[in-house]
């Protein structure tokens, strides 16, 4: 069976960027900041995730970095396995989309490659705007777990404005527990209401509103090395409650810049 990390073509990859990096630019007016605090090496970016179902974090940050640093080096991103079936799982995965697993997650680190992962998953990428500065990975903590097994360092990643560009009303894990079956075949434990354009109210995907341009503001913070700061046999929950600190006070940084909502 083929490695997932082996079907990464940089030749396509490469396409694709050339053809979305305008548009992000244009549309988002996308910047990335502190590309230099990505050690050498297997690196594990860990980020919040925003914008629900039209989150353009990982594109944003591809972007950047492709075209400061040329492509010899792959951006592996862990997906939900929802979205790696079929043509479309297919052609993700010769973009550096792999499915999210323990084994994917370790081959990818090992082979020096960048691997983003977001630990609140949906449930982070649809926080209301209201709290759209918070971070909360809903008490996920499976990442500290790959990056000690991996003898890799912890790159945290934080990025403003992807909350604004629809208005995310609730996560509706209420709503998902009252549709029970239905929640459960999908794999859900969110049914999120939101407000955008052209549809205005949307649950869940449908019908799928466009995203608003909201300026959309990325940096990479200063890598952390577990093993260095927390000692040989370091407590999980404790790493995981440094990471978000850490995060926190960047996400703040970036939001006290900021002037106005979807404007920037």
């Amino acid at each position: 069976m083929t490695n997932e990390i082996e079907k990464w073509d940089p030749i396509l990859t490469e396409r694709v960027m050339g053809t979305i990096r305008p548009v992000l630019k244009r549309y988002f007016r996308s910047e990335v900041h502190g590309l230099d605090n990505v050690p050498a090496g297997g690196a594990l970016v860990v980020s919040n995730h925003s914008g629900g179902q039209m989150a353009v974090d990982v594109p944003i940050f591809a972007a950047d970095w492709y075209a400061t640093h040329g492509y010899d080096r792959p951006i592996y991103t862990l997906s939900h396995d929802m979205i790696m079936i079929g043509p479309v799982g297919s052609f993700l995965r010769r973009i550096g989309f792999i499915p999210a697993n323990h084994d994917n997650a370790a081959s990818a680190l090992r082979s020096d490659g960048i691997v983003v992962v977001f630990p609140g998953g949906d449930y982070d990428a649809y926080r209301p705007t209201l709290t759209q500065n918070v971070i909360d990975f809903g008490g996920r903590k499976g990442y500290v777990r790959a990056a000690i097994e991996a003898g890799v360092p912890i790159v945290p990643m934080v990025s403003v404005g992807g909350q604004e560009t629809q208005l995310f009303l609730t996560r509706g894990t209420w709503l998902a527990r009252q549709l029970g079956p239905i929640s459960r075949l999908v794999r859900n434990k969110i049914m999120p209401v939101t407000f955008g354009f052209p549809f205005g109210v949307s649950l869940f995907v449908l019908p799928p509103n466009l995203p608003l341009p909201a300026k959309i503001v990325t940096r990479v913070l200063e890598p952390i090395d577990i093993r260095k700061k927390f000692g040989k046999n370091p407590d999980i929950a404790e790493v995981d409650a440094y990471v978000r600190e850490v995060m926190q006070a960047g996400i703040d940084e970036l939001a006290a810049k900021r002037r106005f909502p979807v404007l920037g």
